[in-house]
């Protein structure tokens, strides 16, 4: 029996379940926050303590959960939104737990949610300054670079959504994903 459960005791648990929406209870505000930490300051080292900052006083948290149980159980994606001009929207902060970024699709799907919210709510245009690994994964996503920056000395573009891809909705939206496991092929 313990050589058929060799080596699962190490592999993470991926739910069957993700939700994506507005992080609305004291706990997905909690979790969002302390993911946000975990990626920017103890895995990247981009910040020391804390990431907040001055935007986290009018910025719109989103958030992806896992599921269990059908029921949203623990936040392992973050992203959040604000309008910078009246009709100028930008996206900062995305991070997603490292167990849960081979998925793939919760990046996208924050990024979707995010431009299509600010997108509902009145943005003409939105912009994200992404750092230089992810440029080509928002490109595929229908982003165009605008230049290069730094930013706390680390490489970034100044990045603009093709709003005509993200269609507009409202602040009450709840996706699902249900992730698809791949199947090997057996020669």
């Amino acid at each position: 029996m313990t050589a058929i459960l060799e080596g699962v005791v190490d592999r993470p648990f991926i739910p069957t379940e993700y939700v994506v929406r507005l992080a609305r209870t004291p706990w997905e505000c909690a979790g969002y926050h302390a993911l946000r930490r975990e990626v920017f300051c103890r895995e990247q080292h981009v910040f020391t303590e804390d990431d907040r900052d001055a935007i986290d006083d009018v910025a719109i948290p989103i958030i992806a959960a896992c599921c269990m149980a059908g029921m949203p159980d623990r936040v392992v994606g973050a992203v959040r939104i604000h309008e910078a001009e009246p009709g100028i929207w930008r996206g900062s902060r995305l991070a997603v737990h490292e167990d849960h970024r081979k998925l793939g699709r919760i990046g996208a799907e924050l990024i979707r949610m995010a431009v299509s919210t600010a997108h509902g709510l009145g943005a003409t245009r939105f912009l994200a300054q992404v750092q230089e690994q992810n440029v080509l994964f928002f490109r595929r996503l229908h982003w165009k670079s605008l230049g290069v920056v730094t930013l706390h000395g680390l490489p970034h573009h100044d990045m603009e959504a093709d709003l005509s891809r993200y269609p507009a909705h409202g602040l009450d939206q709840i996706w699902l994903l249900r992730p698809q496991p791949r199947i090997r092929q057996v020669a």
